[in-house]
């Protein structure tokens, strides 16, 4: 982690490996857990609103279900597999990854040019 704070205080940018390469991080930690997906959602959209001009949210995982989108895209059994929504996510364009609470939701976004 780089240790810069976002614009509230709370959430921090990051650069990751390769694999990851153009993608900006954000972690959203607060101390208080968020009640659950749909609030973690509306987080990680005001922080792709922030960032991105126009976005589309093209992949997430919710760790509390264990539940994926889009479904079945982990399906590998190879034990460095990439999660499949990370996989998802990275081959469709995605440049902006919100982490809320180190992985309990988890989104990938990618810019759209509405012009």
């Amino acid at each position: 982690m780089d240790g810069k704070p976002g614009k509230d205080g709370g959430a921090a940018c990051v650069r990751l490996d390769a694999q990851m390469s153009g993608v900006t991080v954000v972690e959203i930690d607060s101390g208080v857990p968020v009640k659950d997906c749909l609030e973690a959602m509306v987080l990680a959209k005001k922080e792709a609103t922030d960032r991105l001009d126009d976005f589309m949210l093209m992949s997430w995982y919710d760790r509390d279900r264990n539940f994926e989108s889009p479904q079945h895209t982990s399906e590998s059994n190879g034990k460095d597999a990439v999660p499949g929504y990370v996989y998802y996510g990275l081959n469709h364009g995605a440049t902006l990854k919100v982490d809320v609470e180190k992985g309990r939701f988890v989104f990938f976004f990618t810019p759209v040019d509405l012009s």
